[in-house]
C-alpha cells in the first residue's frame, strides 16, 4: 500500500551515495543507478529538487588538515558539491531527464546561480533542480541547505537518502539491539540527539512544517519507492 507521492519533493543525497562503496570519488555505476531512479520518478510527474553533499570528495573536519580555517575550509566543500551537482545533471540527461544545476554563489560558465523564483519556474517545467554550493556561506551544513530550499520552493517533504532503513535510538551498526523508529516528532529528534539531520535543519523543518522522511537508498529502487510514497523509512513531523 502507498502512499499517493507528494507533487514537489526535496531530495536529499550525501556525497558519499555517490561514492558507492567507496566512500571517495564518484562511482559512476552507482551514479547511473541514481540517475536511472530519479528519471523513472520524474516520468511520474514528480517535481523534483535535489541537494547533494560533497563528503565524497571533500570533508572539511579531517583531522589532518585542521590547519586549514573552517571557512574556508567550507568553501571547499561548496566546490565539491557543485561537482558532484554537475556529474548528476550529466547522468540525468543521458537517461532524457531536463535538468539545471543552480549555484548559492555565481559560477556562471558551469551553472545558473540560484533565484528562487526561476528554480520554482524550472519545476513547473518539468526540471529537476539539482542547488549545490550549500546555502553559500560557511558554517551551515548541506542538511540545512536541503531545508532551507525545501522551504523556500514550498515542497511538500524532504527525503533523506541515507545507508540505513531509518531513525535508530543508537547507531545500529554498533549496537544490534537499538529501537528503530517508524515515527518521529521534530522535537524528538531534537530532544534525544538522534541524528536525522543536524539541529539547524530540523527546526527550519518544523517552523515550516516540512515533513523529512529518512529511508535507505542502497535496497534494490530504494529511492524511486521512497519518491512514489512508500510506506518506508522514518517520517518526522508534527
Amino acid at each position: 500500500m502507498s502512499d499517493d507521492p507528494p507533487r514537489r519533493v526535496l531530495l536529499k543525497l550525501s556525497g558519499e551515495a555517490l561514492a558507492g562503496s567507496g566512500r571517495k570519488g564518484i562511482h559512476f555505476p552507482t551514479l547511473e543507478d541514481i540517475a536511472c531512479q530519479i528519471a523513472q520518478a520524474v516520468s511520474d510527474g514528480l517535481q523534483l529538487a535535489v541537494v547533494v553533499g560533497g563528503g565524497n570528495i571533500w570533508r572539511g573536519g579531517a583531522k589532518d588538515v585542521s590547519w586549514i580555517d573552517r571557512s574556508t575550509a567550507d568553501y571547499m566543500g561548496m566546490l565539491a558539491t557543485v561537482i558532484n551537482a554537475l556529474a548528476l545533471q550529466a547522468s540525468l540527461e543521458r537517461h532524457g531527464v531536463p535538468t539545471r544545476v543552480l549555484t548559492a554563489f555565481d559560477m556562471t560558465r558551469v551553472a545558473e546561480p540560484y533565484i528562487r523564483r526561476r528554480a520554482i519556474r524550472h519545476l513547473e517545467k518539468g526540471r529537476v533542480i539539482i542547488l549545490a554550493a550549500g546555502t553559500g556561506n560557511p558554517f551551515f551544513t548541506t542538511d540545512t541547505a536541503a531545508a532551507l530550499r525545501a522551504a523556500e520552493i514550498q515542497a511538500d517533504a524532504v527525503y533523506k537518502a541515507t545507508r540505513v532503513d531509518g531513525v535508530y535510538s543508537q547507531d545500529p551498526e554498533k549496537f544490534p539491539d537499538a529501537e528503530r523508529y517508524d515515527r518521529l516528532t521534530y522535537s524528538e529528534v531534537i530532544q534525544r540527539g538522534l541524528g536525522v539531520m543536524d539541529t539547524a535543519a530540523v527546526a527550519l523543518c518544523r517552523e515550516n512544517n516540512l515533513p523529512i522522511v529518512v529511508f535507505d537508498m542502497t535496497v534494490p529502487e530504494g529511492i524511486l519507492k521512497a519518491l512514489r510514497g512508500d510506506r518506508t523509512g522514518t517520517r518526522v513531523e508534527g
